[in-house]
Protein backbone atom coordinates (compact mmCIF):
# COMPACT_ATOMS: atom_id res chain seq x y z
CA UNK A 1 0.00 0.00 0.00
CA UNK A 2 1.35 3.41 -0.91
CA UNK A 3 1.74 5.72 2.06
CA UNK A 4 1.89 9.49 2.08
CA UNK A 5 3.58 12.13 4.20
CA UNK A 6 1.90 14.87 6.18
CA UNK A 7 3.44 18.29 6.64
CA UNK A 8 5.86 18.82 9.53
CA UNK A 9 6.03 16.47 12.48
CA UNK A 10 8.94 15.24 14.58
CA UNK A 11 10.88 12.04 14.98
CA UNK A 12 10.93 11.43 18.73
CA UNK A 13 12.72 8.77 20.72
CA UNK A 14 10.64 5.71 21.62
CA UNK A 15 10.35 5.37 25.41
CA UNK A 16 7.99 2.38 25.64
CA UNK A 17 10.41 -0.44 26.30
CA UNK A 18 10.09 -0.18 30.07
CA UNK A 19 6.29 -0.16 30.19
CA UNK A 20 5.89 -3.05 27.72
CA UNK A 21 8.27 -5.38 29.54
CA UNK A 22 5.52 -6.56 31.92
CA UNK A 23 2.06 -7.93 31.08
CA UNK A 24 -1.01 -5.81 31.72
CA UNK A 25 -1.91 -5.87 35.41
CA UNK A 26 -5.63 -5.99 36.18
CA UNK A 27 -6.05 -3.87 39.30
CA UNK A 28 -8.48 -4.77 42.02
CA UNK A 29 -11.18 -2.60 43.48
CA UNK A 30 -9.79 0.39 45.41
CA UNK A 31 -11.07 1.54 48.80
CA UNK A 32 -12.95 4.43 47.22
CA UNK A 33 -14.00 5.37 43.70
CA UNK A 34 -14.58 8.95 42.65
CA UNK A 35 -16.45 8.82 39.36
CA UNK A 36 -16.74 12.15 37.49
CA UNK A 37 -20.09 12.74 35.76
CA UNK A 38 -18.39 14.49 32.85
CA UNK A 39 -15.82 12.21 31.19
CA UNK A 40 -16.49 13.03 27.57
CA UNK A 41 -16.79 15.80 25.02
CA UNK A 42 -20.28 17.26 25.01
CA UNK A 43 -22.97 17.85 27.56
CA UNK A 44 -22.37 16.67 31.12
CA UNK A 45 -24.49 13.95 32.64
CA UNK A 46 -26.69 14.33 35.69
CA UNK A 47 -26.55 12.03 38.69
CA UNK A 48 -29.44 9.57 38.72
CA UNK A 49 -28.64 8.15 42.18
CA UNK A 50 -28.69 9.71 45.63
CA UNK A 51 -26.36 9.70 48.58
CA UNK A 52 -26.95 6.53 50.59
CA UNK A 53 -28.15 4.47 47.62
CA UNK A 54 -26.69 1.03 47.07
CA UNK A 55 -25.52 0.57 43.50
CA UNK A 56 -24.51 -2.55 41.63
CA UNK A 57 -21.71 -3.02 39.14
CA UNK A 58 -22.61 -1.55 35.77
CA UNK A 59 -25.60 0.37 37.13
CA UNK A 60 -26.13 3.75 35.51
CA UNK A 61 -25.25 6.54 37.94
CA UNK A 62 -24.98 9.43 35.45
CA UNK A 63 -27.76 10.03 32.96
CA UNK A 64 -26.95 11.92 29.75
CA UNK A 65 -29.49 14.54 28.76
CA UNK A 66 -28.23 15.64 25.38
CA UNK A 67 -27.37 13.96 22.09
CA UNK A 68 -23.61 14.47 22.31
CA UNK A 69 -23.17 12.87 25.70
CA UNK A 70 -22.44 9.50 27.32
CA UNK A 71 -23.87 7.75 30.35
CA UNK A 72 -21.71 6.99 33.37
CA UNK A 73 -21.88 3.66 35.25
CA UNK A 74 -20.83 2.35 38.64
CA UNK A 75 -17.51 0.46 38.22
CA UNK A 76 -18.37 -1.84 41.12
CA UNK A 77 -21.07 -2.47 43.68
CA UNK A 78 -21.24 -0.39 46.86
CA UNK A 79 -22.76 2.59 48.58
CA UNK A 80 -23.00 6.12 47.20
CA UNK A 81 -21.10 8.04 49.86
CA UNK A 82 -21.28 11.49 48.31
CA UNK A 83 -22.25 13.51 45.24
CA UNK A 84 -20.36 16.76 45.12
CA UNK A 85 -17.58 18.74 43.46
CA UNK A 86 -14.19 17.02 43.50
CA UNK A 87 -10.86 17.54 41.71
CA UNK A 88 -10.85 15.90 38.27
CA UNK A 89 -8.22 15.51 35.52
CA UNK A 90 -8.50 18.75 33.54
CA UNK A 91 -5.97 21.41 32.51
CA UNK A 92 -8.02 24.05 34.34
CA UNK A 93 -7.55 22.29 37.68
CA UNK A 94 -11.16 23.10 38.56
CA UNK A 95 -13.43 20.75 40.46
CA UNK A 96 -16.37 19.00 38.82
CA UNK A 97 -19.42 16.95 39.93
CA UNK A 98 -18.54 13.39 40.94
CA UNK A 99 -20.26 10.38 42.47
CA UNK A 100 -18.20 8.87 45.29
CA UNK A 101 -18.73 5.13 45.80
CA UNK A 102 -17.60 3.10 48.78
CA UNK A 103 -17.22 -0.47 47.40
CA UNK A 104 -18.85 -3.31 49.35
CA UNK A 105 -16.21 -5.79 48.21
CA UNK A 106 -18.70 -8.08 46.45
CA UNK A 107 -18.32 -6.53 42.97
CA UNK A 108 -21.83 -7.74 42.09
CA UNK A 109 -23.76 -7.16 38.91
CA UNK A 110 -27.40 -6.27 39.46
CA UNK A 111 -30.60 -6.64 37.51
CA UNK A 112 -29.66 -3.61 35.42
CA UNK A 113 -26.93 -5.51 33.58
CA UNK A 114 -27.50 -5.65 29.86
CA UNK A 115 -28.18 -9.03 28.31
CA UNK A 116 -25.30 -10.48 26.25
CA UNK A 117 -25.97 -10.24 22.53
CA UNK A 118 -24.25 -13.24 20.98
CA UNK A 119 -26.61 -12.82 18.03
CA UNK A 120 -25.68 -9.17 17.49
CA UNK A 121 -25.35 -9.70 13.72
CA UNK A 122 -29.10 -10.27 13.51
CA UNK A 123 -30.00 -7.18 15.51
CA UNK A 124 -31.39 -3.99 14.05
CA UNK A 125 -28.74 -1.29 13.40
CA UNK A 126 -30.68 1.26 15.40
CA UNK A 127 -30.77 -1.13 18.34
CA UNK A 128 -27.01 -1.62 18.05
CA UNK A 129 -26.38 2.13 18.24
CA UNK A 130 -28.68 2.41 21.24
CA UNK A 131 -26.71 -0.40 22.84
CA UNK A 132 -23.48 1.55 22.39
CA UNK A 133 -25.12 4.63 23.82
CA UNK A 134 -26.38 2.64 26.79
CA UNK A 135 -22.84 1.39 27.36
CA UNK A 136 -21.47 4.92 27.73
CA UNK A 137 -18.72 4.28 25.18
CA UNK A 138 -16.50 7.15 24.09
CA UNK A 139 -13.33 7.31 22.03
CA UNK A 140 -10.49 5.98 24.18
CA UNK A 141 -7.69 7.62 22.22
CA UNK A 142 -7.93 10.71 24.40
CA UNK A 143 -10.64 12.81 22.74
CA UNK A 144 -13.49 10.96 24.51
CA UNK A 145 -16.08 11.76 21.83
CA UNK A 146 -19.32 9.74 22.27
CA UNK A 147 -19.03 6.69 20.01
CA UNK A 148 -22.75 6.26 19.31
CA UNK A 149 -22.79 9.75 17.77
CA UNK A 150 -19.71 9.08 15.66
CA UNK A 151 -21.25 5.89 14.30
CA UNK A 152 -24.45 7.63 13.28
CA UNK A 153 -23.56 9.62 10.14
CA UNK A 154 -25.88 12.24 8.74
CA UNK A 155 -28.66 11.20 6.40
CA UNK A 156 -27.25 10.66 2.93
CA UNK A 157 -23.65 10.64 4.17
CA UNK A 158 -21.92 7.49 2.94
CA UNK A 159 -19.04 6.03 4.96
CA UNK A 160 -16.90 3.71 2.86
CA UNK A 161 -13.69 3.44 4.92
CA UNK A 162 -13.13 2.59 8.57
CA UNK A 163 -9.71 3.46 9.96
CA UNK A 164 -8.28 1.82 13.07
CA UNK A 165 -5.85 4.25 14.71
CA UNK A 166 -3.15 2.08 16.20
CA UNK A 167 -0.55 4.80 15.69
CA UNK A 168 0.36 5.55 19.27
CA UNK A 169 2.73 8.37 18.50
CA UNK A 170 3.52 9.83 21.94
CA UNK A 171 6.94 8.65 23.15
CA UNK A 172 5.93 7.02 26.44
CA UNK A 173 2.39 5.67 25.83
CA UNK A 174 1.97 1.95 25.15
CA UNK A 175 -1.64 1.26 26.24
CA UNK A 176 -2.83 0.47 22.71
CA UNK A 177 0.28 -1.56 21.99
CA UNK A 178 -0.39 -3.83 24.99
CA UNK A 179 -4.10 -4.06 24.20
CA UNK A 180 -3.35 -5.25 20.68
CA UNK A 181 -0.88 -7.80 21.99
CA UNK A 182 -3.28 -9.22 24.59
CA UNK A 183 -6.80 -8.86 23.16
CA UNK A 184 -6.66 -8.72 19.34
CA UNK A 185 -9.72 -10.98 19.01
CA UNK A 186 -11.94 -8.52 20.90
CA UNK A 187 -10.63 -5.66 18.78
CA UNK A 188 -11.50 -7.55 15.58
CA UNK A 189 -14.99 -8.30 16.90
CA UNK A 190 -15.47 -4.61 17.63
CA UNK A 191 -14.32 -3.83 14.10
CA UNK A 192 -16.77 -6.37 12.69
CA UNK A 193 -19.66 -4.75 14.61
CA UNK A 194 -18.63 -1.25 13.56
CA UNK A 195 -18.19 -2.25 9.93
CA UNK A 196 -21.75 -3.60 9.89
CA UNK A 197 -23.08 -0.43 11.52
CA UNK A 198 -21.45 1.83 8.95
CA UNK A 199 -21.64 -0.47 5.94
CA UNK A 200 -18.01 0.21 5.02
CA UNK A 201 -16.22 -1.32 2.07
CA UNK A 202 -12.78 -1.53 3.64
CA UNK A 203 -10.95 -1.26 6.96
CA UNK A 204 -7.43 0.21 7.19
CA UNK A 205 -5.77 -0.96 10.40
CA UNK A 206 -2.76 1.30 11.04
CA UNK A 207 -0.03 0.20 13.45
CA UNK A 208 3.20 2.12 14.00
CA UNK A 209 6.37 0.43 12.84
CA UNK A 210 7.75 0.47 16.39
CA UNK A 211 5.03 -1.95 17.54
CA UNK A 212 6.15 -5.26 15.97
CA UNK A 213 4.64 -7.43 18.73
CA UNK A 214 1.25 -5.90 18.22
CA UNK A 215 1.48 -6.33 14.44
CA UNK A 216 2.47 -9.96 14.89
CA UNK A 217 -0.50 -10.64 17.19
CA UNK A 218 -2.89 -9.02 14.75
CA UNK A 219 -1.52 -10.91 11.77
CA UNK A 220 -1.83 -14.24 13.57
CA UNK A 221 -5.37 -13.67 14.84
CA UNK A 222 -6.94 -11.88 11.89
CA UNK A 223 -10.01 -14.01 11.06
CA UNK A 224 -9.99 -15.56 7.61
CA UNK A 225 -13.41 -14.16 6.73
CA UNK A 226 -12.12 -10.62 7.45
CA UNK A 227 -8.97 -10.78 5.35
CA UNK A 228 -10.72 -9.27 2.34
CA UNK A 229 -12.12 -6.46 4.47
CA UNK A 230 -9.26 -5.53 6.82
CA UNK A 231 -5.85 -4.40 5.63
CA UNK A 232 -3.09 -4.20 8.23
CA UNK A 233 -0.78 -1.26 7.52
CA UNK A 234 2.53 -0.44 9.20
CA UNK A 235 2.99 3.34 9.34
CA UNK A 236 6.14 5.35 10.20
CA UNK A 237 6.43 6.45 13.82
CA UNK A 238 6.59 10.16 13.14
CA UNK A 239 4.90 12.34 15.69
CA UNK A 240 1.93 13.08 15.48
CA UNK A 241 0.93 10.30 13.11
CA UNK A 242 -1.73 9.30 15.67
CA UNK A 243 -3.60 12.51 14.96
CA UNK A 244 -6.79 11.65 13.09
CA UNK A 245 -6.19 14.08 10.25
CA UNK A 246 -2.52 13.17 9.95
CA UNK A 247 -3.24 9.44 9.84
CA UNK A 248 -5.84 9.88 7.12
CA UNK A 249 -3.30 11.84 5.13
CA UNK A 250 -0.70 9.08 5.59
CA UNK A 251 -3.06 6.27 4.61
CA UNK A 252 -5.08 7.85 1.81
CA UNK A 253 -3.29 11.02 0.74
CA UNK A 254 -6.49 12.99 1.36
CA UNK A 255 -6.76 15.94 3.72
CA UNK A 256 -9.74 16.62 5.95
CA UNK A 257 -10.92 20.15 5.08
CA UNK A 258 -10.57 22.92 7.64
CA UNK A 259 -13.58 22.87 9.92
CA UNK A 260 -14.65 19.55 8.46
CA UNK A 261 -14.69 15.96 9.67
CA UNK A 262 -13.31 12.68 8.30
CA UNK A 263 -16.92 11.72 7.61
CA UNK A 264 -16.92 14.45 4.95
CA UNK A 265 -14.43 12.23 3.10
CA UNK A 266 -16.47 9.09 3.78
CA UNK A 267 -14.18 7.92 6.59
CA UNK A 268 -14.50 7.22 10.31
CA UNK A 269 -11.50 6.77 12.59
CA UNK A 270 -11.42 4.94 15.94
CA UNK A 271 -8.90 3.87 18.54
CA UNK A 272 -8.33 0.10 19.16
CA UNK A 273 -9.49 0.49 22.75
CA UNK A 274 -12.80 1.83 21.49
CA UNK A 275 -13.34 -1.31 19.40
CA UNK A 276 -12.61 -3.46 22.46
CA UNK A 277 -15.20 -1.46 24.42
CA UNK A 278 -17.73 -1.89 21.58
CA UNK A 279 -17.18 -5.65 21.68
CA UNK A 280 -17.59 -5.76 25.48
CA UNK A 281 -20.80 -3.77 25.44
CA UNK A 282 -22.51 -5.43 22.50
CA UNK A 283 -21.51 -9.06 22.98
CA UNK A 284 -21.02 -9.23 26.76
CA UNK A 285 -23.44 -6.54 27.92
CA UNK A 286 -20.68 -4.80 29.86
CA UNK A 287 -20.65 -0.98 29.81
CA UNK A 288 -17.41 0.98 29.85
CA UNK A 289 -16.14 0.52 33.42
CA UNK A 290 -12.35 0.35 33.06
CA UNK A 291 -9.48 1.03 30.71
CA UNK A 292 -5.77 0.30 30.23
CA UNK A 293 -3.48 3.02 31.56
CA UNK A 294 0.25 3.27 30.91
CA UNK A 295 2.07 4.13 34.13
CA UNK A 296 5.53 5.20 33.17
CA UNK A 297 8.34 7.70 33.30
CA UNK A 298 11.55 7.95 35.32
CA UNK A 299 9.48 8.88 38.35
CA UNK A 300 7.84 5.43 38.58
CA UNK A 301 9.67 2.47 40.09
CA UNK A 302 8.30 -0.25 37.78
CA UNK A 303 6.68 1.21 34.62
CA UNK A 304 3.94 -0.97 33.21
CA UNK A 305 0.37 -0.99 31.93
CA UNK A 306 -2.53 -1.57 34.26
CA UNK A 307 -6.24 -2.01 33.72
CA UNK A 308 -7.90 0.30 36.24
CA UNK A 309 -11.54 0.89 37.09
CA UNK A 310 -12.81 4.36 36.20
CA UNK A 311 -12.73 6.45 39.34
CA UNK A 312 -9.59 4.82 40.74
CA UNK A 313 -7.28 7.45 42.32
CA UNK A 314 -4.07 8.15 40.43
CA UNK A 315 -2.14 7.40 43.59
CA UNK A 316 -3.46 3.80 43.61
CA UNK A 317 -2.50 3.36 39.96
CA UNK A 318 1.00 4.64 40.65
CA UNK A 319 1.24 2.28 43.59
CA UNK A 320 0.30 -0.64 41.35
CA UNK A 321 3.42 0.20 39.33
CA UNK A 322 5.66 0.07 42.38
CA UNK A 323 5.06 3.62 43.55
CA UNK A 324 7.00 6.80 42.99
CA UNK A 325 10.74 6.84 42.53
CA UNK A 326 12.69 9.22 44.67
CA UNK A 327 12.70 12.84 43.63
CA UNK A 328 9.49 12.96 41.61
CA UNK A 329 8.25 16.48 41.07
CA UNK A 330 5.70 16.24 38.28
CA UNK A 331 2.77 13.99 37.31
CA UNK A 332 1.30 14.30 33.84
CA UNK A 333 -1.88 12.78 32.44
CA UNK A 334 -1.13 11.83 28.83
CA UNK A 335 2.18 11.89 27.05
CA UNK A 336 4.98 14.43 27.34
CA UNK A 337 3.85 16.27 24.20
CA UNK A 338 0.07 16.59 24.60
CA UNK A 339 -0.47 15.77 28.25
CA UNK A 340 -1.01 18.21 31.09
CA UNK A 341 0.32 18.29 34.63
CA UNK A 342 -2.00 17.51 37.51
CA UNK A 343 -1.58 19.03 40.94
CA UNK A 344 -3.02 16.18 42.99
CA UNK A 345 -2.68 12.39 42.64
CA UNK A 346 -5.99 11.78 44.42
CA UNK A 347 -7.88 12.67 41.25
CA UNK A 348 -9.44 9.69 39.45
CA UNK A 349 -8.89 7.71 36.27
CA UNK A 350 -11.44 8.72 33.63
CA UNK A 351 -12.30 7.37 30.17
CA UNK A 352 -9.66 9.63 28.57
CA UNK A 353 -6.79 8.60 30.88
CA UNK A 354 -4.42 6.65 28.66
CA UNK A 355 -1.17 7.44 30.49
CA UNK A 356 0.28 8.68 33.76
CA UNK A 357 3.79 10.03 33.35
CA UNK A 358 5.88 10.82 36.43
CA UNK A 359 9.07 12.80 35.95
CA UNK A 360 12.00 14.08 37.97
CA UNK A 361 13.82 17.40 37.57
CA UNK A 362 17.02 15.76 36.34
CA UNK A 363 15.11 13.94 33.56
CA UNK A 364 13.22 16.96 32.36
CA UNK A 365 15.50 19.94 32.82
CA UNK A 366 13.93 23.34 32.74
CA UNK A 367 13.82 24.73 29.19
CA UNK A 368 15.09 28.06 30.42
CA UNK A 369 13.55 31.51 30.53
CA UNK A 370 11.00 32.55 27.94
CA UNK A 371 12.57 34.89 25.38
CA UNK A 372 10.98 37.11 22.71
CA UNK A 373 9.97 35.48 19.45
CA UNK A 374 12.69 35.89 16.83
CA UNK A 375 10.42 34.85 13.92
CA UNK A 376 12.63 31.94 12.93
CA UNK A 377 9.58 30.08 11.54
CA UNK A 378 10.77 26.75 12.94
CA UNK A 379 7.30 26.35 14.48
CA UNK A 380 5.63 26.68 11.08
CA UNK A 381 8.01 24.14 9.57
CA UNK A 382 6.97 21.41 12.01
CA UNK A 383 3.27 22.24 12.34
CA UNK A 384 1.33 19.19 11.03
CA UNK A 385 -1.78 21.32 10.51
CA UNK A 386 0.16 23.76 8.27
CA UNK A 387 -0.68 26.73 10.47
CA UNK A 388 1.37 29.80 11.36
CA UNK A 389 2.02 29.23 15.08
CA UNK A 390 3.85 32.50 15.57
CA UNK A 391 0.84 34.45 14.24
CA UNK A 392 -1.47 32.49 16.51
CA UNK A 393 0.84 33.39 19.38
CA UNK A 394 0.78 37.10 18.61
CA UNK A 395 -3.00 37.19 18.24
CA UNK A 396 -3.51 35.22 21.45
CA UNK A 397 -1.15 37.52 23.31
CA UNK A 398 -3.03 40.55 21.95
CA UNK A 399 -6.35 38.91 22.86
CA UNK A 400 -7.59 39.47 19.32
CA UNK A 401 -9.85 36.44 19.32
CA UNK A 402 -11.48 37.24 16.00
CA UNK A 403 -8.18 37.44 14.16
CA UNK A 404 -6.78 34.28 15.73
CA UNK A 405 -9.70 32.28 14.36
CA UNK A 406 -8.92 33.60 10.92
CA UNK A 407 -5.49 32.01 11.32
CA UNK A 408 -7.12 28.60 11.90
CA UNK A 409 -6.84 28.31 15.68
CA UNK A 410 -9.36 25.49 15.84
CA UNK A 411 -7.43 23.43 13.31
CA UNK A 412 -4.61 23.23 15.88
CA UNK A 413 -4.47 19.77 17.48
CA UNK A 414 -2.23 21.00 20.30
CA UNK A 415 0.44 18.44 19.43
CA UNK A 416 3.18 20.65 20.91
CA UNK A 417 5.59 20.38 17.97
CA UNK A 418 5.85 24.17 17.73
CA UNK A 419 6.72 24.62 21.40
CA UNK A 420 9.16 21.70 21.22
CA UNK A 421 11.30 23.40 18.56
CA UNK A 422 10.88 27.01 19.71
CA UNK A 423 14.36 28.42 20.49
CA UNK A 424 12.76 31.13 22.62
CA UNK A 425 11.10 28.58 24.92
CA UNK A 426 7.67 30.15 24.40
CA UNK A 427 4.88 27.90 25.74
CA UNK A 428 2.93 28.29 22.52
CA UNK A 429 0.33 25.56 23.16
CA UNK A 430 -0.65 27.20 26.43
CA UNK A 431 -1.44 30.40 24.53
CA UNK A 432 -3.58 28.43 22.08
CA UNK A 433 -5.46 26.67 24.88
CA UNK A 434 -5.99 30.00 26.59
CA UNK A 435 -7.41 31.50 23.37
CA UNK A 436 -9.67 28.51 22.76
CA UNK A 437 -11.00 28.60 26.31
CA UNK A 438 -11.64 32.33 26.06
CA UNK A 439 -13.48 31.93 22.76
CA UNK A 440 -15.56 29.04 24.11
CA UNK A 441 -16.33 31.00 27.28
CA UNK A 442 -17.39 34.03 25.25
CA UNK A 443 -19.47 31.84 22.99
CA UNK A 444 -21.23 30.38 26.02
CA UNK A 445 -21.82 33.88 27.36
CA UNK A 446 -23.15 34.94 23.97
CA UNK A 447 -25.48 31.96 23.90
CA UNK A 448 -26.64 32.78 27.42
CA UNK A 449 -27.21 36.40 26.36
CA UNK A 450 -29.12 35.26 23.29
CA UNK A 451 -31.28 32.99 25.40
CA UNK A 452 -31.88 35.79 27.93
CA UNK A 453 -32.71 38.21 25.11
CA UNK A 454 -35.11 35.72 23.53
CA UNK A 455 -36.76 35.17 26.90
CA UNK A 456 -37.10 38.95 27.40
CA UNK A 457 -38.54 39.43 23.92
CA UNK A 458 -40.91 36.54 24.44
CA UNK A 459 -42.02 38.02 27.77
CA UNK A 460 -42.58 41.44 26.22
CA UNK A 461 -44.52 39.86 23.38
CA UNK A 462 -46.62 37.92 25.86
CA UNK A 463 -47.35 41.03 27.95
CA UNK A 464 -48.31 43.02 24.84
CA UNK A 465 -50.48 40.16 23.63
CA UNK A 466 -52.21 39.88 26.98
CA UNK A 467 -52.76 43.65 27.14
CA UNK A 468 -54.10 43.61 23.60
CA UNK A 469 -56.40 40.71 24.38
CA UNK A 470 -57.54 42.44 27.58
CA UNK A 471 -58.31 45.63 25.65
CA UNK A 472 -60.23 43.63 23.07
CA UNK A 473 -62.21 41.92 25.81
CA UNK A 474 -63.02 45.28 27.41
CA UNK A 475 -64.08 46.72 24.06
CA UNK A 476 -66.33 43.76 23.46
CA UNK A 477 -67.79 44.11 26.93
CA UNK A 478 -68.51 47.81 26.41
CA UNK A 479 -70.09 47.09 23.08
CA UNK A 480 -72.23 44.43 24.68
CA UNK A 481 -73.35 46.85 27.42
CA UNK A 482 -74.11 49.49 24.84
CA UNK A 483 -76.08 47.05 22.77
CA UNK A 484 -77.91 46.03 25.90
CA UNK A 485 -78.71 49.62 26.65
CA UNK A 486 -79.89 50.12 23.10
CA UNK A 487 -81.98 47.03 23.49
CA UNK A 488 -83.44 48.52 26.70
CA UNK A 489 -84.44 51.71 24.90
CA UNK A 490 -85.98 49.69 22.18
CA UNK A 491 -87.87 47.59 24.69
CA UNK A 492 -89.05 50.73 26.45
CA UNK A 493 -90.24 52.16 23.14
CA UNK A 494 -92.03 48.94 22.38
CA UNK A 495 -93.54 48.89 25.84
CA UNK A 496 -94.65 52.48 25.45
CA UNK A 497 -96.14 51.68 22.06
CA UNK A 498 -97.95 48.70 23.56
CA UNK A 499 -99.25 50.82 26.37
CA UNK A 500 -100.45 53.44 23.93
CA UNK A 501 -102.05 50.75 21.85
CA UNK A 502 -103.72 49.30 24.92
CA UNK A 503 -104.93 52.72 25.93
CA UNK A 504 -106.34 53.30 22.49
CA UNK A 505 -107.93 49.91 22.55
CA UNK A 506 -109.35 50.55 25.94
CA UNK A 507 -110.60 53.92 24.79
CA UNK A 508 -112.24 52.37 21.80
CA UNK A 509 -113.76 49.67 23.94
CA UNK A 510 -115.13 52.29 26.30
CA UNK A 511 -116.54 54.27 23.40
CA UNK A 512 -118.16 51.17 21.98
CA UNK A 513 -119.71 50.33 25.34
CA UNK A 514 -121.21 53.74 25.63
CA UNK A 515 -122.60 53.51 22.17
CA UNK A 516 -123.99 50.12 22.95
CA UNK A 517 -125.65 51.38 26.06
CA UNK A 518 -127.26 54.10 24.05
CA UNK A 519 -128.49 51.59 21.49
CA UNK A 520 -129.96 49.32 24.19
CA UNK A 521 -132.05 52.20 25.70
CA UNK A 522 -133.91 52.92 22.40
CA UNK A 523 -134.82 49.31 21.96
CA UNK A 524 -136.26 49.17 25.50
CA UNK A 525 -138.29 52.18 24.84
CA UNK A 526 -139.57 50.58 21.67
CA UNK A 527 -140.55 47.46 23.49
CA UNK A 528 -142.25 49.50 26.12
CA UNK A 529 -143.97 51.35 23.46
CA UNK A 530 -145.03 48.18 21.76
CA UNK A 531 -146.32 46.66 25.04
CA UNK A 532 -148.27 49.71 25.72
CA UNK A 533 -149.68 49.57 22.32
CA UNK A 534 -150.44 45.84 22.69
CA UNK A 535 -152.22 46.42 26.03
CA UNK A 536 -154.03 49.20 24.63
CA UNK A 537 -154.98 47.08 21.73
CA UNK A 538 -156.33 44.33 24.11
CA UNK A 539 -158.15 46.75 26.12
CA UNK A 540 -159.59 47.93 23.03
CA UNK A 541 -160.76 44.42 22.29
Amino acid sequence: MQLHRFHGGLKLADETDASTAEPVLVMGVPAKLTVPLGQHIGEATEACVQVGDHVTKGQRIGQSKGYIAAHVHAPTSGKVADIDLYPVPHPSGLNAPCVVIEPDGRDEWGDARMEPWLDWDTRDLRALRQRLRAGGIVGLGGAAFPTAVKLNPRAGQRIHTLIVNGAECEPYISADDMLLRTAPEAVFEGIRITARLLGVERVLFAVEDNMPEAMRALTETLPTELRDLIELVSVPSIYPTGGERQLIKVLTGQEVPSGGLPADLGMVCHNPGTFKAICDTVIQGRPLLSRIVTVTGPGVKHPRNVEALLGTPFADVIEAAGGYAEGVDRLVMGGPMMGFAVHDDSIPVIKATNCLLATRPQDTPSPGPVMPCIRCAECAAVCPAQLLPQQLYWQAKAKDFDAIQDYGLFDCIECGCCAYVCPSNIPLVQYYRYAKNEIWAREKERQKSDIARERYEFRQERIEREEREKAERLAKKKAAVKNKENDGDKQAAIQAALERAQKKKAARAEGSEKNSEKGTGSETNGEETSTTNDTRDGDDR
